[in-house]
């Protein structure tokens, strides 16, 4: 289980959030039981971060995020992230459906403390905002909608739904809502640019699966297209 995370900064502030998570919250936090699968910029929007960060259980997690935030290291580094942040509160609680060669295992190489090579892969993937767990997108997904994916050039690395629980951990908002995610990996803008650019002229896409979509979704699809951090497993 992991939680999705989408954090909304003051303009301007996003790479000094970067350095202190990298430098300070990795491995911080896996030292209580998470495991920090990767850190993102938003290349469609300069004051979005996102991450994703996994749990073995509901249980570990309380523990865990306890541990973390009421420990040493939010104590001493805490107030460095939380001046850069504007709202903290877009945050999603999944479940893994799919989990491909692509997405990081825990305990994977990554670089050091202290390095500032940004890889050029973009992480893309979309969120799809369904009506109830119950109502079929994740076949859907699987029979219609990966496979076009997959033709087009998206190396689907992860699939994820909602886990319909109560928040462990109050003092993080969760999401009140039900969703599907995926991510894919691309090498570089280029390929993913390619892979859009197929998208826009498959018939199949836009004329059958993109309208099904929207008929299927109590709101528009989250579109997103993320550059790892320098420390980012997922890359």
């Amino acid at each position: 289980m992991v939680d999705l995370r989408q954090y909304t900064v003051y303009p301007g502030m996003r790479d000094e959030l970067v350095r202190v998570f990298d430098e300070a919250f990795v491995e911080g936090q896996e030292a209580h039981g998470m495991h920090l699968v990767g850190q993102f910029r938003d290349l469609d929007d300069p004051e979005r971060f996102v991450w994703i960060r996994g749990f073995p259980d509901l249980a570990t997690r309380a523990a865990a995020l306890n541990g973390f935030y009421y420990g040493p290291v939010w104590r001493e580094r805490g107030a460095e992230a939380n001046v850069t942040m504007k709202d903290s509160d877009n945050a999603l609680l999944l479940k893994p459906l799919e989990l491909g060669d692509g997405y990081p295992e825990l305990g994977a190489a990554r670089p050091p403390i202290g390095a500032t090579e940004i890889p050029s892969s973009v992480i893309a993937g979309a969120v799809y905002h369904r009506g109830s767990p119950d109502d079929g997108f994740v076949e859907y997904f699987a029979d219609q909608i990966a496979p076009v994916l997959t033709a087009t050039g998206a190396a689907l690395a992860a699939t994820f739904e909602t886990l319909v629980a109560e928040n462990n951990f109050p003092a993080l908002p969760l999401r009140d809502e039900v969703v599907l995610a995926w991510f894919a990996v691309f090498p570089g803008d280029a390929a993913y640019t390619e892979h859009r650019r197929q998208l826009d002229s498959s018939r199949t896409w836009q004329n059958k699966i993109l309208p099904e979509i929207i008929c299927r979704s109590i709101a528009p699809p989250q579109q997103l297209r993320l550059r790892p951090t320098a420390r980012s497993q997922f890359r």
